[in-house]
């Protein structure tokens, strides 16, 4: 028997789904995540990210295919493999009239927790969310960043080995989106294994160790987040310029330079390039830099050619 440490976190072996309108949501699908990991399930809309994620949460049947978490069988096993499953899906979805502290202790108790240990769970969990202080509080009082924070911590109530989180930071603002990602960062670091699924893909690269870009349905690419990074070999920069740009702006060999305002460059251009060339170059043409920054995060990129090459004819 293969130890329970030994177990990956989650096994997907040929799944498939058709729905009864016969669309085909998902290709023969597999995916493995190592226990601990902390991975990213990416993909544009409808490619088949929140019926994978259904399915593994037991929401969403397969047609065929299997499914393990921790080596218990969904489809075998539903209720000792949900035990171990924390969701937290993108839509808010608790009772609004509802206190914290009882969202989080009802939750539990759906799950056969006995009321005092779900309470001594629930001021952890809200502590660690930095929510004991509205612990009492009607829900619908909350911020929109407090009741996502609340929802990571409901899912947290029994004390699941996968965590799962659908789209968790979607419409907040980027000070509430980073002080997220300390707190899911801390519950990894705690060994909770975490499949992040999301559209703000410099959360992925900030967070996340190992990912999946699923479109159309299959997995296009797998692999470490270094691994995948490494394959591009382009790289974007923009320029904010102190004065206006000149009428002519400089040819800079292997690169690509165009202005998208008065006083902004952007520039494409080899990862292996010297900067200083380019410096040298604005230098010649009078042009001083102001600032730079990069124009959009690697991942992006690599997101962006994998989805486009598998929609091309």
């Amino acid at each position: 028997m293969t130890p329970v440490s030994d177990l990956p976190a989650l096994r997907v072996r040929e799944l498939r789904k058709t729905y009864d309108n016969g669309v085909l949501a998902l290709k023969g699908v597999d995916l493995e995540v190592a226990a601990g990991d902390f991975y990213a399930l990416l993909g544009p809309n409808g490619a088949g990210k929140s019926t994978l994620i259904g399915i593994v949460s037991s929401l969403v049947n397969m047609s065929a295919g299997s499914v393990e978490v921790f080596g218990v069988d969904i489809q075998r096993e539903r209720s000792a493999a949900m035990r171990l499953i924390g969701l937290v899906p993108q839509e808010v979805n608790f009772n609004m009239f509802e206190k914290p502290l009882d969202i989080c202790v009802n939750y539990a108790g759906f799950y056969g927790v006995p009321r005092a240990q779900a309470l001594q769970r629930a001021e952890a969990v809200l502590k660690d969310a930095l929510l004991w202080d509205k612990a009492d509080k009607m829900s619908r009082t909350l911020s929109g960043g407090m009741k996502r924070r609340l929802m990571i911590a409901r899912a947290m109530m029994t004390q699941p080995r996968l965590l799962i989180l659908d789209e968790p930071t979607a419409g907040v603002d980027i000070e509430i989106r980073r002080g997220m990602w300390k707190t899911l960062k801390e519950i990894n670091a705690a060994g909770t294994t975490i499949i992040l699924t999301t559209h703000y893909l410099e959360e992925a690269e900030s967070l996340c160790r190992n990912l999946a870009i699923i479109d159309h349905g299959s997995i296009v690419e797998r692999g470490s987040m270094k691994s995948l990074l490494a394959k591009l070999d382009v790289e974007g920069f923009l320029f904010d310029i102190e004065d206006d740009l000149p009428l002519v702006l400089p040819v800079i060999e292997g690169a690509t330079l165009q202005a998208s305002d008065a006083r902004t460059l952007e520039l494409d251009m080899p990862r292996a390039m010297d900067l200083n060339r380019v410096f040298a170059a604005f230098d010649a043409a009078g042009i001083r830099v102001q600032s730079m920054r990069n124009k959009s995060n690697r991942l992006e990129e690599l997101f962006v050619r994998l989805t486009a090459r598998e929609a091309a004819p």
